[in-house]
């Protein structure tokens, strides 16, 4: 005893020295060491039982069930049977004995220890494990502690970590399942004792907006009548221990509900139950009861009450989220659905003391969310269940959803409700596809929801009727989606409008459209309140209110472009022809506000609050031509209508609409503006390709616009969006002509012309000058290298997949610059930041016009890039140039990807030279580093190697593929196969989990295509090399996230061989492995089940 004393004494004063202040880091590590030694020692477990029961010290009793924890996870199989017989005696008798005393954190540490002992050894060994439980939970005095014992269960037992077999976990979910029965009798008693007996003391109030509600929905959703009674007497108040009661017993259930299947141990008595605990969530009595009363403890009492709400809706949530519902299941399903309407009845009820936005914000935030994610679990998962029973009436379930939802006190409510009407409209569009002949019916039958819906929506993106709400958005912060919260909120609000225009096209049009002309109205007629100043021009438009106005009117506009710009597609395609007259009428108005905007410049013009209109006004014009973009598919089937019918319409919009561009195209122009218009550009170049588009004054305007060595260069990014519509107005074939119309030789002197005008500084610069220069030289020679190859990447990137005329037409512009920049490219070899932009360049040339390039001019740039990557070089890229550095690496071995791929004999010369630097200069360079850059591009280019080109390495006979299993295809190459393989296995070596995950699906990929582990070499030599480094990893569990990817290649491998490693691998790989004895290494070898799927032999 004396020396457990002092033992408790000497562990209280290092955990108290452990935890204070001033201990160094050192001395900690030093006590940890102390710590962990005496864990280790066989019957420390008596002491931390001494410990546990004679101590007040939390760190004490919290390291000594860390002890136990330790022993019973990781040691309990070794332990002798008496000790693990006290053990189990003398736990549940001290949670007995102090559970009302411990603090929480340590009871419910020791409740989770007894539960480990359990997952050991209940039936067999503890076999009144369970039933102890159940007596607990019997027990008023230990009803409590017995349920948390019960959820620690449920989490243990049914949902076990990995340590455990799969037969013992499927061994413990049935013993579970066999109780769950007598689980729920418990839990449903301990509820309704509860209720009913507050129930019976709660006084009955007079009738009142809150007491006695049926409304006009109830007796739809509840078809008895003493449902409705039920749910509508008033909510009992319950004392503190009977809410700590009921919220332990729910989160039970809903643990519980997470694992059991739907069944008839979920009775209907139960269900009732829960759902009258999930009136308390929207029981606002509780709330104003706490604020008269005003003491701290009744808020405490308030927020309980709300908090049994939310956990009974954590139940019904469970149960919702299951798709797989017997049939006798469904009517209690039908029964849930229609208590839980009446709750949302009772929630959306607009009363004289409460609006219903008022009533949901008083109620609990977690409430609310829970109550949403039931209606899209309803809408998503039992929506086509339940629309079919007559009892349930769909359209007045959607009027309270359109309550609940326009009432929403918080944007993230409201979103999260926008997307459960995105849901059921989905549903609808399904459901309509699958029965076109109930087409009319179905939208009948909700015709006049979805127009309420579309005003509604449209009308919450509208300054106009909802400012204060919108003004509190923020417009300037990105999200992780690169989207402001303004965006995100018409985002989603278009998503809607869009969905109820595929199902409602006339209605949807004939909402939309007369809105935003209204908005129209205000823009274009802006133009008379424009005066000139000494300045320039300016809007003359000064009063506080008028601006206000304006600025509403203006950012409207913008929605409302937006809007029109989201339903382009449903004009196109089989209903071009039926909806051309709206669409005309759209797009006709999109170019007359376009042109508008860019003929009085509103853009430059001065205003009264500059910082808020002349952003309205650049926005609005932005997105007039943006929404215009949206309509480039309409214009190009337009297009291929006027063709046939050679329209003067059609030509005009065209002319018109670079009438409104052309101005845009300007240094001068804001850059939201100038990109709009080189978007739309871009869409008339590519997408509608008239013919007459290169005969248009403004089209030539901007030619010499671009052309010009005089004129300032736009920005970057604009400058390569002008750059590639004129590019493609050259390049691209005209729809519906004929080869011999499509003027290919002018159009090719045209484009060689522009490229030449484009590449005209970039041509000019010599290797041999470069090296002399200076740094303001070379910086302005770097400024035309990026300025060129951005360009024409992105001219060569966009004509890839093109015709091969356009292809052949493109490369003919560009040879000049092409060798021009092979021979730049050793001049600038010791400047990462060109090289990579050249690489680029020569990726998208070899991606795009490697035919086009021919065979000698492209072995000429392999054998100059393989050249001067030296091992030298490639170190200085990889370790001293950072980021860049290896961005030029990677850039390198991608275009060698492409180069391997190449079908036929052509490139065959180079394998050797490419194997070798992959393996003799970049692998040695990146293997031990720790950084995952380049290595994926290295393994990438191994594998595409191996895969294109595996008669490189096998040589295939005849007889070998005749006789296969006789004859071993021959082998060549064999040492630099062996170091490719060698890399692979290495690399499953390192903590990299992505490069894991590519290289392990690439040899499984080699196996599948190429036979990979049946080949001698791999078989004898690497085979179960790879599958012991395979298995380590499983055992160290240092990449769980691919156990199953593991496994099966695991077992690919080992099916090659079975014999082999069941009889020689399995017993090798036991004995090595530590922290085993030898017992347990017989039994684990005896476990490992010898199935096996053998391939028929031959003979």
């Amino acid at each position: 005893m004396a020396s457990e004393e002092a033992s408790l004494r000497a562990l209280e004063s290092l955990m108290t020295e452990f935890f204070h202040d001033c201990t160094t880091n050192e001395r900690k590590r030093e006590i940890e060491e102390l710590l962990n030694n005496f864990a280790q020692q066989i019957g420390a477990w008596r002491f931390c039982l001494y410990f546990l029961s004679s101590t007040r010290n939390d760190y004490v009793m919290m390291y000594s069930l860390t002890v136990f924890e330790n022993l019973i996870n990781k040691m309990w199989l070794g332990v002798p049977s008496q000790d693990k017989m006290e053990i189990r005696s003398c736990l549940p008798k001290l949670l007995l004995a102090h559970h009302k005393t411990l603090p929480y954190f340590i009871r419910n540490k020791l409740c989770k220890v007894i539960v480990d002992i359990g997952r050991q050894d209940w039936p067999m060994f503890y076999h009144d494990f369970f039933t102890n439980i159940l007596q607990l939970i019997q027990s008023p005095v230990t009803t409590p502690l017995g349920l948390i014992m019960l959820k620690t269960t449920s989490e243990e037992l049914a949902c076990p970590r990995e340590d455990l077999s799969v037969a013992r976990k499927e061994e413990l979910r049935k013993l579970l399942l066999d109780q769950v029965q007598a689980v729920l009798g418990l839990l449903t008693g301990i509820l309704e004792t509860v209720w009913d007996k507050h129930s019976v003391t709660a006084a009955t109030p007079p009738p009142s907006p809150t007491s006695g509600e049926s409304g006009d929905l109830l007796s739809n959703l509840l078809q008895s009548p003493s449902s409705a009674k039920l749910l509508s007497q008033p909510i009992p108040i319950l004392d503190a221990e009977s809410e700590y009661v009921c919220s332990l017993a729910l989160e039970c259930l809903a643990h519980l509900f997470s694992w059991i299947p739907l069944s008839a141990s979920i009775t209907p008595s139960l269900l009732t139950t829960i759902f009258h605990f999930a009136r308390f969530g929207c029981d606002i009595r509780a709330k104003k009861m706490t604020s008269v009363n005003g003491s701290s403890q009744n808020c405490v009492l308030g927020q309980e009450r709300g908090r049994l709400g939310v956990l009974a809706m954590s139940c019904i949530n469970e149960l919702m989220s299951k798709n797989c519902v017997p049939v006798e299941f469904e009517e209690y399903l039908l029964r849930m659905f229609q208590q839980t309407f009446y709750l949302l009845q009772k929630i959306t009820k607009d009363s004289n003391a409460h609006t219903v936005k008022s009533r949901l914000e008083e109620l609990d935030e977690s409430y609310i969310e829970k109550f949403t994610d039931f209606l899209r679990l309803f809408v998503s998962v039992h929506l086509r269940r339940i629309e079919s029973y007559s009892q349930f009436p769909v359209v007045e379930f959607l009027t309270l959803l359109f309550k609940y939802t326009f009432h929403q006190p918080t944007h993230e409510g409201y979103f999260s409700c926008l997307d459960i009407w995105t849901l059921f409209l989905d549903y609808l569009t399904s459901k309509i596809k699958s029965r076109l002949g109930d087409k009319e019916a179905v939208l009948n039958r909700y015709e006049d929801a979805l127009v309420l819906l579309l005003t509604e929506v449209l009308n919450r993106i509208q300054f106009r009727y909802n400012q204060a709400q919108l003004e509190e958005l923020d417009d300037e912060t990105l999200d992780d989606d690169q989207q402001t919260e303004w965006q995100r909120y018409l985002r989603q609000s278009l998503e809607v409008v869009a969905k109820v225009m595929e199902l409602l096209p006339t209605h949807a049009f004939s909402t939309l459209f007369p809105v935003l002309q209204d908005n129209l109205e205000v823009y274009l007629g802006l133009q008379q309140f424009i005066v000139t100043s000494g300045s320039g021009h300016r809007l003359n438009i000064t009063a506080e209110n008028d601006c206000r106005r304006l600025h509403c009117s203006l950012r409207d506009s913008s929605s409302l472009l937006q809007a029109v710009g989201r339903l382009a597609e449903y004009f196109i395609g089989d209903v071009f022809a039926a909806r051309f007259s709206d669409a005309l009428t759209v797009v006709e108005r999109l170019v007359k506000v376009t042109l508008y905007g860019s003929q009085i410049k509103l853009y430059n013009i001065e205003t009264a609050v500059p910082s808020v209109l002349k952003p309205d006004l650049i926005d609005v014009h932005a997105q007039s031509l943006a929404a215009l973009q949206a309509y480039s598919h309409w214009l190009a089937q337009y297009c291929s209508e006027a063709h046939r019918q050679n329209t003067q319409q059609f030509v005009t919009l065209i002319s018109t609409t670079m009438d409104a561009i052309t101005p845009l195209i300007s240094t001068k122009v804001q850059a939201k503006l100038l990109l709009s218009a080189c978007h739309l550009l871009v869409s008339l170049a590519t997408t509608v390709r008239p013919v007459f588009l290169i005969s248009i004054p403004a089209v030539q305007k901007v030619f010499n616009r671009i052309t010009d060595a005089s004129a300032q260069r736009l920005v970057d990014k604009a400058q390569v969006l002008v750059c590639r519509a004129l590019s493609n107005i050259l390049l691209l074939p005209w729809p519906n002509l004929p080869e011999n119309e499509q003027q290919w030789p002018m159009r090719s002197m045209n484009h060689a012309s522009l490229i030449s005008a484009l590449s005209r500084d970039y041509r000019n610069l010599k290797p041999d000058t470069i090296t002399a220069q200076r740094k303001m030289p070379l910086d302005d020679t770097k400024a035309t290298i990026h300025q060129t190859l951005s360009v024409l990447e992105d001219i060569v990137e966009n004509i890839s997949g093109e015709s091969t005329k356009s292809r052949q037409i493109c490369y003919q512009s560009l040879q000049e610059s092409v060798q021009v920049s092979l021979a730049l490219f050793p001049a600038f070899i010791h400047q990462s930041d060109v090289t990579d932009e050249m690489l680029s360049f020569f990726l998208t040339l070899f991606r795009g016009l490697r035919v086009q390039m021919g065979v000698p001019f492209t072995e000429q740039i392999i054998q100059t890039f393989l050249n001067m990557f030296t091992r030298e070089q490639l170190a200085e890229s990889i370790l001293h140039e950072g980021s860049t550095g290896c961005r030029v690496v990677e850039k390198f071995l991608k275009i060698l990807q492409v180069v391997v791929q190449e079908p036929g004999q052509v490139f065959r010369p180079f394998l050797p030279s490419i194997i070798s630097l992959c393996m003799e200069q970049v692998y040695p360079i990146i293997a031990e580093r720790p950084s995952p850059d380049v290595k994926a591009e290295l393994f990438e280019l191994l594998f595409r190697m191996l895969h294109h080109n595996w008669r490189y390495f096998f040589k295939s006979t005849v007889l070998a593929s005749v006789q296969r299993g006789i004859a071993e295809e021959q082998m060549e190459n064999e040492a630099q196969f062996s170091a490719i393989m060698q890399a692979f296995g290495q690399s499953f070596l390192q903590p990299d989990i992505h490069l894991f995950k590519q290289n392990l699906f690439y040899l499984e990929t080699l196996n599948t295509k190429q036979k990979l582990y049946h080949k001698k070499i791999f078989r004898t030599t690497m085979l179960f090399q790879f599958v012991n480094v395979l298995l380590q990893v499983l055992v160290h569990k240092s990449h769980d996230l691919l156990q199953e990817e593991i496994g099966i290649a695991i077992y690919n491998m080992a099916s090659v061989d079975f014999d082999g490693f069941f009889a020689a691998f399995l017993p090798e790989f036991l004995t090595s492995c530590n922290g085993v004895d030898a017992n347990q290494k017989n039994v684990l070898g005896r476990n490992f089940k010898m199935d096996r799927v053998r391939r028929a032999r031959p003979g």
